[in-house]
């Protein structure tokens, strides 16, 4: 019997590597598209070194699930976070095998905080995700995204070397804390595989962040 096929876009690490990597704990077959190499050894993993802005994509036939994690921040944001996107979306996702696309956001998407190419390309990756749930839903699938707030990685290395600003990061949460890459593949496992009834649904992942709220009566 063939394993259930999976397309993670940015694989290589971070995010992107640790959803990859849960799906293949579940005994799912995983394609990953990073301009990196691979950081994965698994029979079940197959890896193109791929830019998805700027390469043309490989061929990869009866994806049932899509995950576009890829991106950058403060390099062309818009061309690789949201068109990149879009290109990956419309190639793999609308056929007959499909199930589930989830995007990967980021809080910046609702708040409009931090960079402004980033965080409107992170915006318009929630629109288009709401624009492939009303095409999608003809094969019966479901398109979500997640837009994680602060989270543990190298990308965020000058954060979290720093114990000072780290601090004053954290005290900007409701829950004083991050998350980390793993609790973000298992978000996106579930919105993909358990999740039969919700689309067209951004959550919203940053430990009370964008809800804290200093009330002065």
């Amino acid at each position: 019997m063939m394993k259930k096929l999976v397309i993670v876009t940015g694989s290589s690490n971070g995010i992107g590597r640790a959803i990859a990597e849960e799906f293949l704990k579940n005994d799912f077959s995983v394609v990953g598209i990073d301009r990196l190499d691979s950081t994965i050894e698994n029979v079940n993993y197959h890896h193109y070194k791929k830019d998805i802005f700027y390469y043309e994509l490989p061929d990869i036939p009866n994806c049932e699930i899509l995950i576009n994690n890829a991106g950058t921040q403060n390099e062309n944001d818009i061309d690789i976070n949201l068109k990149g996107t879009i290109k990956v979306t419309e190639k793999y996702a609308f056929q007959d095998n499909i199930k589930s696309v989830l995007f990967v956001s980021s809080s910046s998407g609702n708040t409009g905080a931090e960079f402004p190419e980033y965080a409107a390309s992170k915006g318009g990756v929630i629109a288009y995700m709401k624009n492939v749930a009303l095409r999608i839903a003809k094969y019966h699938a479901t398109s979500n995204s997640i837009s994680p707030g602060g989270v543990i990685t190298d990308l965020n290395d000058h954060i979290l070397k720093n114990e000072n600003l780290y601090e004053a990061v954290l005290n900007e949460t409701l829950l004083h804390r991050w998350s980390d890459v793993e609790e973000m593949a298992k978000w996106a496992f579930f919105l993909t595989v358990i999740n039969k009834s919700m689309t067209a649904q951004d959550i919203l992942i940053d430990n009370g962040e964008a809800a804290k709220s200093n009330f002065i009566w």
